[in-house]
């Protein structure tokens, strides 16, 4: 899929915090801005591969004049994948025109109708695996290890993800991480820029997003399911980040 098509219907839906249930990879070729994967802001450019394993929390800038192609490879893809997060950087002109090859290869095959396409499109996602898995051993050398902080952060966000629905808030985080409230929102500011807080009331305002969008959820039990205490407060919240009320944002969408 296009990148420019990801952000249908609403930026939020590529840039506020979510995951995805299965691999992802985006290939970017024009553009740039800043993405963040669990709980770490990098800035991205043209000839950016990024790998984003399914149930990673993420979130990316994806403006006007940002392009690429986003691969989706199916929640029981059998192809080899990375099981980390990847940001590569392909300075190289012959792995960059490998990649566009390849891609190129998987959309004529998944728009054909001839014999066995349906193979081909795998054998040729099977290659990208191989592409993807050589640029990051090609990478491994150059890619810095992860200081305390951002491994906190990192470890937040798979907590976060796991449990955003839950009503936890902030400090309960902090005690099953072992650490204070604010040593992790501190963390988190020199990590993405944003506090621990943010981070979780994102995560829960998109998936509200798309519960107001894609269901006929009352908005009570939107807000009841997503761990808020009352309606009041699941409104005042979103109305907040979003600057509409659920029931506004509904009907808009």
């Amino acid at each position: 899929m296009a990148i420019p098509r990801l952000s249908a219907g609403g930026r939020w839906r590529v840039e506020a915090m979510r995951s995805i249930s299965e691999p992802c990879l985006l290939w970017f070729t024009k553009g740039q801005g800043r993405i963040t994967i669990s709980g770490v802001t990098r800035g991205y450019t043209s000839h950016n591969a990024i790998f984003i394993p399914p149930g990673v929390m993420h979130g990316f800038e994806a403006g006007p004049q940002v392009f690429g192609t986003a691969v989706f490879f199916g929640r029981d893809c059998d192809v080899i994948l990375p099981k980390t997060p990847q940001h590569l950087r392909i300075r190289e002109v012959h792995a960059q025109q490998e990649v566009n090859i390849l891609l190129d290869a998987i959309q004529r095959e998944m728009d054909s109708d001839t014999p066995a396409h349906d193979r081909a499109s795998n054998h040729y996602l099977g290659l990208l695996g191989v592409w993807i898995e050589r640029q990051t051993k090609k990478a491994d050398s150059e890619t810095p290890k992860q200081d305390a902080t951002r491994r906190l952060v990192a470890r937040y966000t798979a907590l976060l993800e796991r449990n955003f629905r839950s009503g936890m808030g902030v400090a309960d985080f902090a005690v099953a991480l072992g650490v204070t409230p604010t040593h992790l929102t501190r963390c988190c500011n020199v990590a993405c820029g944003r506090p621990a807080s943010a981070l979780l009331q994102d995560r829960r305002i998109f998936e509200a997003r798309k519960l107001l969008t894609e269901t006929r959820l009352p908005v009570g039990r939107i807000g009841e399911s997503l761990g808020f205490n009352s309606a009041a407060y699941f409104t005042r919240a979103f109305q907040h980040l979003t600057g509409k009320s659920p029931s506004a944002f509904r009907r808009s969408a």
